[in-house]
């Protein structure tokens, strides 16, 4: 093996190792779960979307599906989403007593576990024209708005319930690192959404409802910005290529 080629390996495995570091944030975030530090914990999950926004551009850079073709880092990137975007949001929801005691509650934060895992399971799930078919299970936003908007218990549950049915419907959405349409307006528009959410984490345990509110701007700008281009635009391609470049963007 030449040392250029050993050194295109060291790259590839460091990405990796990046993307595998959401799961300690996940294991950090549950810990605060546990002490009800959610403030902390929101601010791990906050970190491992920063990760997840950025590991996909280090990976097509590197040309990583290419140096490791033996590493599935698409498959890596879906148990790390699978647990920082669905599983430690739920746990926060659920220790947190948004939602209502009993039967119903209990099922208003199993559907998102279940919806998910078979969101995350479905070849069509990220087209090959990069958009998520489905809604795609941005469970850490729903649970800081509904931590920070303090809605009623009944209210939380029927939007969990919304947002898990919404996981089924094929609207496809913005695959924001990766999409053509309206790409400098997202982009300019999402980073002073994640200004505006570091400085909300900031005033935990006290965040304010006032500035959730404006925030909100942002994920209904993609909301719309997704229903415009599915209504406005060709059906995607299907069946993503076995040599797709993998890449672990989420």
């Amino acid at each position: 093996m030449s040392r250029g080629n050993g050194a295109a390996r060291r790259r590839a495995w460091g990405v990796h190792l990046y993307t595998a570091c959401g799961a300690v944030l996940a294991l950090l975030a549950l810990n605060a779960v546990a002490r009800d530090a959610y403030g902390a914990a929101f601010a791990w999950l906050a970190v491992a979307m920063v990760i997840d926004c950025t590991d996909g551009t280090l990976a097509r850079r590197l040309r990583v599906k290419e140096v490791l073709p033996q590493f599935d880092g698409a498959k890596l990137d879906d148990i790390v989403d699978y647990l920082t975007y669905v599983f430690v949001p739920i746990a926060i929801i659920v220790r947190a007593d948004l939602l209502p005691s009993g039967p119903f509650g209990f099922l208003a934060a199993a559907l998102p576990l279940l919806a998910s895992g078979y969101g995350f399971c479905q070849s069509e799930a990220k087209t090959v024209d990069h958009f998520f078919t489905g809604f795609p299970s941005y469970w850490n936003i729903i649970a800081l708005y509904l931590y920070v908007l303090d809605w009623a218990p009944a209210t939380n549950a029927v939007a969990l319930i919304a947002f898990s049915a919404a996981v089924f419907v094929p609207i496809r959405y913005m695959y924001p690192s990766r999409m053509a349409t309206a790409r400098l307006p997202t982009y300019v528009l999402g980073v002073i959404w994640g200004v505006m959410v570091f400085w909300m984490l900031a005033q935990f345990p006290h965040p304010s409802a006032t500035l959730a509110r404006l925030t909100l701007f942002f994920p209904l700008y993609y909301m719309a910005l997704s229903l415009w281009i599915h209504l406005n635009t060709p059906l995607s391609p299907r069946h993503i290529s076995p040599m797709d470049d993998g890449s672990t963007d989420h």
